[in-house]
């Protein structure tokens, strides 16, 4: 993998990819502007070299096709300037204008360019092979730093690439992402547990799949748990469960059995008889769930079961909650797996954390820095781990 810290890009009008999709509240104001810092060695590293940088970027889900004011990108380039510490042209206008194109072509080195929302344009998410081309007359190389992204075969995620043979880079962001899943799927000390949760199995059959012969520890937790334990049998009265993929849990755990590989289920769990932080609750075996009753994280002995294993482990590879946490009455089990991840770590332990409630998790708890590897791409990841290629990667590497 050629790195971008080996070349100097002193003269170069850089084209960058990067995911500043972040959350904004009603005024416009960024409530977590992770994404834009987590792309900024890059920026840096480019404009201490000299390079002219022109971003590319999305934001939300456009559907109109042309300029929509509530979805621009205004507010990334006046936030961006406060981190970059100089000017970031930018304007409303799209490439047709002429604005865009000539203010990226008088785009002078040490100085930053963010175009207006990629997405604007339909042929972005078309793969339009011309509009490709179009862009590339932009720049004279091409980096991507866009993990989140990169499952998607846009224009500028994955297509403008071929129009730079032999210029075409990861970004820090990127090279990282890609490092870090390539030892986990490929050289992962063992034991290699997977803690894997969500709420329906259905979401993440082709992970479990993808992990039978690489792992020695299955934990299966969160929603997707109860599908199990109902196929076992048990009783989860209102628990979520996906009856029509009872079968495909049997056979997940026959094959589990098969494979040598130790599956977990938690066995006690803690239920709530509404979906509230004022419900009233109790602590019963996971199999065990009263009629009116629905289960909504793990219980105590669970979690102290699921720490030993952590504890145990040379890899972890944790995507998914272990009960509903976004409400903190039923967040003690997520709270409890990204302590004990962390303290596996300190030992030595090789931890991958990816997935929204995952990552808010180890976040919120002021772990995230105590992870070997915390994923930007909550949706790249997944099809990562499920074994797909992903057409972002594919287009640097080929």
């Amino acid at each position: 993998m050629k790195s971008i810290k080996d070349i100097n890009f002193a003269g170069r009008k850089v084209l960058l990819r990067v995911d500043f999709n972040v959350p904004m509240d009603a005024e416009k104001h960024i409530t977590d502007d992770t994404r834009i810092r987590e792309s900024m060695p890059t920026i840096q590293k480019l404009l201490a070299d000299g390079a002219a940088v022109i971003i590319m970027a999305h934001f939300g889900r456009p559907k109109k096709g042309g300029f929509e004011p509530e979805l621009s990108l205004l507010p990334v380039a006046k936030y961006l300037e406060t981190l970059v510490g100089r000017p970031v042209k930018f304007t409303q206008s799209l490439l047709g204008s002429g604005e865009a194109e000539q203010m990226a072509q008088n785009l002078k080195s040490g100085e930053v360019m963010l175009l207006e929302n990629i997405r604007f344009y339909p042929e972005e998410s078309r793969g339009d092979v011309i509009f490709a081309e179009r862009l590339s007359k932009l720049g004279d190389c091409y980096i991507n730093d866009a993990f989140g992204a990169a499952h998607r075969e846009h224009c500028s995620t994955a297509v403008i690439a071929r129009f730079f043979p032999n210029d075409k880079y990861f970004g820090f962001l990127m090279e990282n992402e890609v490092r870090n899943l390539e030892k986990l799927m490929h050289d992962a000390p063992r034991p290699f547990t997977a803690i894997i949760g969500g709420s329906k199995v259905s979401s993440k059959i082709g992970i479990l799949e993808n992990l039978l012969d690489k792992v020695d520890n299955m934990i299966i937790i969160g929603g997707m748990r109860y599908t199990f334990t109902k196929a076992l049998g048990g009783k989860i009265g209102n628990s979520i469960c996906e009856d029509d993929k009872l079968d495909l849990a049997r056979e997940l755990m026959r094959r589990m059995d098969e494979q040598g590989v130790k599956y977990y289920l938690p066995v006690d769990s803690v239920i709530g008889d509404k979906f509230a932080n004022d419900a009233n609750t109790q602590t019963v075996p996971s199999g065990e769930v009263p009629d009116g009753w629905e289960s909504m994280d793990c219980g105590p002995e669970s979690c102290q079961a699921i720490r030993d294993i952590i504890m145990a482990s040379k890899t972890i590879l944790w995507n998914g909650p272990a009960g509903v946490f976004e409400l903190e009455t039923f967040a003690k089990g997520t709270n409890h797996i990204a302590q004990s991840v962390a303290d596996a770590c300190k030992q030595g332990c090789f931890a991958a954390v990816g997935g929204g409630d995952s990552v808010a998790a180890v976040k919120q708890m002021g772990l995230a820095n105590r992870m070997s590897y915390v994923s930007t791409g909550g949706g790249a990841m997944l099809e990562y781990l499920e074994g797909k290629v992903l057409p972002g990667i594919k287009a640097i590497q080929d």
